[in-house]
């Protein structure tokens, strides 16, 4: 049975689902900007976590500066839960152009070859609307969710993204993700995975813009494993102009290869270092589009929770 926090939480997304997308698009953006502007304001500890998250991927930013980017970067945060809200409304038409991809050929040759991709993604942009669009229009998506609370609530979201053409897998709680993944990879399936952030207690320690993170290991592993392609994929958002709508950017790093010596822990480590190499210019141009609220780096991991 949910407790009353489950409760509110789960009622809370539903009546967005519910109305959100009916609302015209204009004031649906304009309402968000304002729930972000007054969650900054409010504070707190999720945006004390964006804040000290920027402050070190930022340093040259003065206070104000960083104050400025933070209310960006929660506003940032909000577009991508209307964008949600709203995905399923999209048609096709509406859908397509809304993400541009850049330095993309190889990988789609790789796809046409009948090879396979695994994609280290950051918290970046948003990841439901390049899911749902590159299942339309690149190539279906498997990939893994963290499972929400309450249950519910990830079942819902579960049938929302899959509803949407994509393959999920429940990082906990189901059967080994990995082997499904390495068994996703030889049939040859395009997965992007939230990477950025280490859940499984098993990730590997890199330089995050300069500064000691933990981050998931499991896109390098998958890559080593079946011999998929591995890419970062730096993903941000882009005005259109005259519209209230943000589409979605998502930039290929250059293919990140096996090293030809070592053991496989440090092979998969120097593969994760270069996939967080690729996704730094990103977090440094786009800060505000990287929604990292959780403690990250580990510096910060040491202080508990």
């Amino acid at each position: 049975m949910l407790d009353v926090t489950g409760n509110l939480t789960l009622a809370g997304y539903r009546t967005g689902w519910a109305i959100v997308r009916r609302m015209p698009e204009r004031a649906a953006y304009r309402t968000f900007d304002a729930i972000a502007d007054g969650i900054y304001m409010r504070g707190g500890k999720n945006v004390n976590r964006m804040r000290s998250n920027y402050a070190k991927v930022r340093p040259e930013l003065s206070e104000n500066d960083l104050e400025d980017l933070v209310r960006a970067g929660m506003r940032s945060y909000l577009r991508y839960w209307c964008d949600a809200f709203r995905l399923s409304t999209l048609s096709q038409d509406q859908l397509k152009p809304r993400v541009r991809l850049v330095g993309d050929a190889d990988a789609r040759q790789i796809m046409a070859d009948g090879g396979s991709l695994a994609l280290f993604l950051g918290h970046l942009g948003n990841w439901d609307v390049c899911g749902a669009w590159a299942t339309t229009y690149f190539a279906p998506v498997t990939t893994v969710a963290e499972r929400l609370k309450p249950e519910e609530l990830f079942d819902e979201f579960l049938e929302f993204r899959e509803g949407l053409g994509m393959r999920i897998l429940p990082l906990t709680g189901g059967g080994d993700v990995f082997r499904e993944l390495i068994r996703a990879a030889k049939d040859g399936a395009f997965i992007p995975l939230l990477a950025d952030r280490d859940l499984t207690h098993r990730g590997v320690t890199v330089k995050l813009c300069g500064h000691e993170a933990k981050v998931a290991a499991g896109p390098a592993a998958l890559a080593l494993t079946t011999g998929a392609a591995l890419y970062a994929l730096g993903v941000h958002y882009e005005k259109r102009p005259g519209s209230p709508i943000y589409d979605v950017v998502a930039t290929f790093s250059d293919r990140i290869m096996p090293p030809e010596t070592g053991s496989n822990p440090e092979k998969i480590k120097q593969m994760t270092q270069q996939c967080v190499d690729g996704l730094s210019t990103t977090i440094r141009e786009h800060t505000e589009d990287w929604h990292m609220m959780q403690r990250v780096f580990t510096d910060d991991l040491d202080q508990g929770p």
